[in-house]
Formats: structure tokens, C-alpha cells, sequence
């Protein structure tokens, strides 16, 4: 006792253990001073021994204790009486909602403020932060991302070639894969993927990071010593996903590219080539089906093109 009241947890640790005691039986001897905590433990054992069939004997605790227990035993609660919580109607539940979005707007608001006036320091050189720390965060967003970023946007785009594939080709427009794949990746897929992961895989890394400078009163610390936590914080976190994030977005485009050429030349008998046409609309990789109809078909499309009165070659 002197040494600390032991927890529930440790008891009911030792009486699940392999060999659990086959009786337990409370000293008390040089006890000379105790509260409602002593109360709580020798209550909870008491249960305990209840449950598993276990004689417990507390012969030896002072009579003032025994008598409480005693009583306790003897009034047992009322479950009954415990009303449950009623529902909240809509309209609460509707006013809690709008509170909770207003204050997170608030919060959101606040943060863009401090980003914004961390970036005005910037410009004007009064920002404090450590620009080898701000190396160590660009690797981080840029080099430690390429693996995931690689994985993600290579299967996306084996997975728009072959789905697109499939269905095009029964209307005989394989032609035109290269044109779904290439538009869907480049202006929407790349970027998106791109970001989530970045969202997932770096935000949850910031956030984790930032997080438990909070519990440890860093951030409090630096605040202390006159150290703005956004200078030095979130400033070059911010700065590392600006800069990181565009090349993301190519590297993921290029190798989405990458993994449509690839269901081409195994899947769809694509050739690689790369296009040039006068509507620039096709400045990507481009596969090119390599068969008889697909060449009559870019001819009739060269034929058509031709101003009129020009020798057809």
C-alpha cells in the first residue's frame, strides 16, 4: 500500500493467468489509514471471485471497511432505475451538425490565415525555419512517395487500356483506346490518384508527426521560446507539397501511359508510336493498332483531310 494502490487490470491479469489462485484471502494487518479506493479494489476482487468460484476471505481488513462492504453487498443497484437517453429529433440532430461545420469551417479558415501570413514572412525573409529540415521534408513528399505513386498509376492504367479495350472493340474502335486512356489519365486520373495518396500516405505522416509534438508540448515549447509553430512547422511542409506535387502528377501520367502500352502490346496487339496530329490533341504516347483496317481507316482520314483538288497519293 505504501508503494501504490494496485490496479484491476494486474488482478484480473493473475486470476486469468494459466494457473489461477485457488483462494484469496486479504491482509490487512499494518494498515493504518484507507479511503474509497481501497474500497473500489476489494469490491472489484470480491466480484471477481464471485465469477470464477473463487473463496475469498477479508477477515483481516478493519471493521469500518467491512461494514461498507457489507452494506453495499447488501443494497444491490438498480438497474432498473437507469433511464435510457432519449432520441434526439431531427432538428437537433440538424442544429448539431451546423454548429460542428461551422466551427470546422472556423478551424479551416483560421489555419489558411496562418498559412498565408507564414508565406508573407516568407517573401519578406522573416520566416525561422531550418532549411535542412526543409531537404529532409522534400524527400519525404518527392523520393519516399515514387514507390506507391509508381504502384498506383501503373495499375490504373492497365486497368482503363484493358476495360476500355474490351468494350471499344466491339464496336471497332480500338483506335480510339489511346485517346480514352491518354485523356482519362493525363486530366483526371493522374492528378486525383496522386492526390489521395499524397492525402493517405503523407497528410497521415504530417498529422501523426504533428500530433505528438502537441502531446509532448513541443509546440509549446517553441512557442515559449518565440518560435512561430507555422514558420517552423508547417511552413516547409506546405512549401515541400507545392513543389513536389506537380512532378507527382507527370511521373503518375507518364507511367499510367506506361501501363496502357503495356495492356496494348500484350492484350490488344498496340504498337507504340508517338502522334503528331494537326489538332494537337494527341501529344501522348499513342498506341496504334497494327492491321489492315486500321490502316484503310487512318488513309480515309488523310483523304479526307486533303483540300480539294490535291493529287491523292
Amino acid at each position: 500500500m505504501r508503494r501504490g494502490m494496485p490496479s484491476m487490470a494486474l488482478v484480473e491479469h493473475e486470476f486469468g493467468a494459466a494457473q489461477p489462485p485457488r483462494r484469496v484471502v486479504v491482509q490487512a494487518r499494518d494498515l493504518h489509514g484507507w479511503d474509497s479506493s481501497l474500497l473500489i479494489l476489494v469490491a472489484g476482487i470480491d466480484e471477481l471471485c464471485k465469477e470464477r468460484g473463487i473463496p475469498a476471505e477479508r477477515s483481516g481488513l478493519p471493521d469500518g471497511l467491512t461494514r461498507l462492504i457489507e452494506l453495499a453487498e447488501t443494497v444491490p443497484e438498480n438497474t432498473d432505475a437507469r433511464e435510457p437517453p432519449a432520441p434526439s429529433s431531427w432538428l437537433e440532430r440538424l442544429g448539431t451538425a451546423a454548429i460542428n461545420l461551422n466551427h470546422a469551417a472556423g478551424e479551416s479558415l483560421d489555419f489558411l490565415g496562418a498559412v498565408t501570413l507564414s508565406f508573407a514572412n516568407l517573401l519578406r525573409h522573416k520566416a525561422r525555419y531550418r532549411y535542412s529540415d526543409l531537404l529532409e521534408v522534400v524527400q519525404q513528399c518527392g523520393a519516399d512517395a515514387l514507390g506507391i505513386v509508381t504502384l498506383i498509376s501503373y495499375l490504373v492504367g492497365i486497368i482503363l487500356a484493358f476495360m476500355g479495350a474490351v468494350q471499344l472493340q466491339q464496336f471497332g474502335a480500338s483506335l480510339y483506346v489511346a485517346d480514352l486512356v491518354g485523356i482519362g489519365i493525363v486530366r483526371e486520373m493522374g492528378a486525383m490518384m496522386t492526390a489521395i495518396i499524397m492525402a493517405g500516405r503523407t497528410g497521415a505522416a504530417f498529422a501523426a508527426r504533428l500530433g505528438s509534438m502537441k502531446v509532448n508540448q513541443e509546440i509549446d515549447a517553441l512557442t515559449t521560446m518565440g518560435i512561430s509553430p507555422m514558420d517552423f512547422l508547417v511552413l516547409r511542409r506546405v512549401m515541400a507539397l507545392i513543389l513536389m506535387m506537380p512532378l507527382l502528377c507527370m511521373y503518375a501520367d507518364f507511367v499510367g501511359i506506361m501501363g496502357s502500352a503495356t495492356i496494348g502490346q500484350d492484350a490488344g496487339d498496340f504498337a507504340v508510336h508517338v502522334s503528331a496530329r494537326d489538332d494537337s490533341r494527341s501529344w501522348f504516347w499513342r498506341p496504334r493498332r497494327r492491321s489492315v483496317q486500321g490502316h484503310r481507316v487512318r488513309r480515309a482520314d488523310r483523304l479526307c483531310r486533303l483540300p480539294p483538288g490535291s493529287p491523292v497519293r
